[in-house]
């Protein structure tokens, strides 16, 4: 059987403040064209802060 192809894909985010790269998550491209920006909690600085989508 064929595979249908999946417009979803793995992306990594990346700390705003320690840059590190701490989450990943799934994101659909064709929904969501842009760069996927949350507040999430870093446990190496204990806080939430922004964390960015990275390549």
């Amino acid at each position: 059987m064929a595979k249908k192809k999946d417009n979803t894909e793995t992306i990594t985010m990346q700390c705003g403040v320690c840059k590190r790269r701490n989450y990943t998550t799934v994101k659909n491209r064709k929904n969501t064209t842009g760069r996927l920006e949350l507040n999430k909690f870093c446990r190496f600085d204990r806080k939430h802060t922004p964390h960015k989508e990275v390549k």
